[in-house]
């Protein structure tokens, strides 16, 4: 099969999708991306940027596949001539009827976010077949939509709802783990390491992370720490602050560039807890738990997937309750199950793949 893969946000998880895909599929893949910035204005724009771009092409895909990101029925339409007798589908990395936007968006107090939210409504609508990421964003994306749709004064088309859930399936996320295997290395740690390796933004609540360590070192647990991450020119203040605050304990703090330094620091830790508001799947998650973290993980999300089995050790119900527990492991010195690789390791491309290049097959 030849398929046209329209990827408008170019950058961190979403890059990372598409090299794997491309990198191990069996059908041949053309990637038409655009630089991961200016998300709101890619919703917007990239959609008569890869039409014009499509319509001068000479490639003739048997299926065309766009991230959420993308306008899909702005594209569709603009390039009508060429996409007649194509199929079509979309996934989603995230879906912007359940996102978290930040209280402080003018977007949101001027209810333009419901902008962006009718865009994935459209798309999912056109496309053929809708894949997404996980359970938890399939299902927050289709019952957000009712409540979504009545809010408009008529003509609710309330039905297509239906429509969407019948032509939706999950395809979890597909990740390179193997490529840690060559930089793990035994540590004997003193004492417990602690992991942050998301993004430093609101939605992943590290005002609570950074108020339960000081609370913690405060009761003289003994900890170390290492702070991973993409951070941003409007980072959450509470970085700068903890870091003076946990200088003691600071084993890393700040953006790892190179892979084998990310790799190495994630061997090192112990455990992960997680704080996050937001997250459709939670693929840095996944690459701590195969490096052997521990994860203590928000009973909520997209989490409880990746944790099947074990659950009532590693979910936590509020803020208190993820004190407690995270108390009790630094305690402990807590030393991952080994069997906890094993519950995320069919999320490797080499192990996934066909069920992409099956699905795709099946549009």
């Amino acid at each position: 099969m030849k398929i046209l893969l329209l990827e408008p946000y170019y950058g961190g998880s979403h890059r990372q999708w598409v090299d794997g895909l491309v990198a191990h599929s069996l059908h041949e893949i053309k990637v038409y991306s655009l630089p991961g910035s200016h998300w709101k204005w890619r919703l917007h724009g990239a959609a008569i940027t890869f039409a014009e771009q499509f319509i001068a092409d000479d490639f003739a895909p048997d299926l065309i596949l766009a991230s959420d990101m993308l306008d899909f029925s702005a594209f569709l339409g603009l390039a009508k001539d060429k996409v007649a007798g194509v199929k079509t589908a979309i996934y989603f990395h995230e879906n912007q009827l359940a996102y978290p936007w930040s209280p402080t968006d003018g977007d949101v107090k001027d209810r333009r976010d419901n902008h962006y939210k009718f865009i994935n409504y459209t798309s999912a609508l056109v496309a053929d077949r809708v894949f997404f990421n996980s359970e938890y964003n399939r299902s927050s994306f289709l019952s957000a939509l009712v409540p979504f749709l009545k809010a408009f004064p008529d003509h609710q088309n309330k039905h297509t709802v239906d429509l969407i859930r019948e032509k939706s399936e999950v395809l979890s996320l597909g990740l390179d783990l193997q490529r840690f295997d060559q930089f793990k290395a035994e540590h004997e740690n003193h004492v417990p390491v602690l992991l942050w390796n998301h993004r430093w933004e609101y939605d992943k609540n590290p005002d609570l992370f950074f108020k339960t360590l000081l609370d913690l070192q405060t009761e003289g647990l003994n900890f170390e720490l290492i702070i991973l991450g993409q951070s941003y020119k409007k980072s959450p203040p509470i970085f700068e602050a903890a870091k003076e605050k946990l200088v003691d304990k600071v084993i890393h703090f700040g953006y790892a560039a190179d892979f084998a330094d990310y790799a190495s620091l994630l061997w090192k830790a112990n455990i992960l807890p997680v704080t996050s508001n937001q997250d459709f799947f939670g693929g840095s998650i996944v690459e701590a738990m195969y490096c052997g973290c521990t994860p203590l993980l928000p009973n909520r999300l997209a989490y409880p997937q990746h944790v099947q089995g074990i659950e009532k050790d590693i979910l936590y119900e509020d803020d208190q309750d993820f004190k407690n527990r995270l108390r009790t492991l630094i305690q402990a010195h807590f030393k991952a199950d080994p069997n906890i690789k094993n519950l995320i390791a069919d999320y490797d491309w080499k192990k996934c793949v066909d069920r992409y290049d099956q699905a795709f097959k099946n549009v």
